[in-house]
């Protein structure tokens, strides 16, 4: 949890009066090893994780998977879900999440795909709270997956739980190759990491299989994929997996 960035200070619509207060405890106590600070966050993460779990139940009434698409700004989860609007025969929704502007949310509504946007302000992930709000504004009855874009960063959205079935992290071939082994806690959590922008590999020096090592030092059965959204057959492998995981689940509901 971040105290300097503010990530935590968010208006909830359930127990708000007591998420200030207790975000005022955090602020008088800023150490993370103060026994009070400590209470406070797993606090918050607990209430958090409740709101998750309702989410999630809201998702699986109308038989909708839900993924969490999580990664540094920039890497291509923009990208990556228009491809898959002009590509999947599934139908899909978006709730996205940035601190600022619509304009990733505008960009898929333009490919005719249901999308609602979070402007978080000063929160650099979304929470279960928020991805509650978005749920109003989903056609869930009319979609079959419902994607979470979260905020661009390799830090704070991992430890939030949002509701969903599934974490796909995005990690682009220009952030070089170290992200994997310096954000361990995010790649821990994926389901699918994706290597994005494959199509600069001739001019970056980007070692893959080292990546995809490093991957698997933190979860060894994690899936791996390598894409590029100029090359159409990497990404109907991406829409193969989701297509695989939204069967599984079917089955399982």
């Amino acid at each position: 949890m971040c105290q300097d960035c503010g990530c935590s200070i968010t208006e909830h619509s359930h127990d708000a009066d007591e998420h200030t207060h207790d975000m005022q405890n955090v602020h008088a106590n800023p150490q993370l090893n103060n026994k009070i600070t400590v209470d406070v966050i797993t606090k918050i993460l607990d209430k958090n994780d409740h709101e998750a779990g309702h989410n999630r139940a809201h998702f699986e009434k109308h038989g909708v998977l839900a993924i969490n698409l999580m990664s540094s700004p920039g890497s291509g989860k923009t990208a990556l879900l228009e491809k898959i609007a002009d590509m999947s025969k599934f139908k899909f929704g978006v709730i996205e999440g940035d601190l600022e502007t619509s304009r990733d949310a505008d960009r898929l509504k333009a490919k005719g795909i249901p999308a609602y946007q979070i402007q978080t302000g000063s929160a650099c992930h979304l929470d279960a709270f928020m991805v509650h709000k978005g749920l109003h504004d989903m056609p869930l009855s009319e979609i079959d997956v419902c994607f979470v874009e979260n905020v661009g960063n390799l830090v704070c959205p991992a430890s939030y739980d949002v509701g969903t079935h599934l974490n796909i992290v995005l990690v682009s071939v220009p952030e070089g190759n170290d992200k994997i082994e310096k954000y361990p806690v995010m790649f821990r959590k994926a389901d699918l990491v994706l290597i994005t922008k494959t199509d600069l590999l001739p001019y970056i020096d980007y070692d893959v299989e080292a990546e995809k090592k490093e991957a698997r030092k933190l979860k060894p059965n994690v899936d791996i994929l390598e894409i590029s959204i100029k090359d159409d057959d990497s990404i109907k492998k991406v829409i193969e997996w989701i297509e695989i995981k939204r069967m599984q689940h079917e089955k399982n509901s």
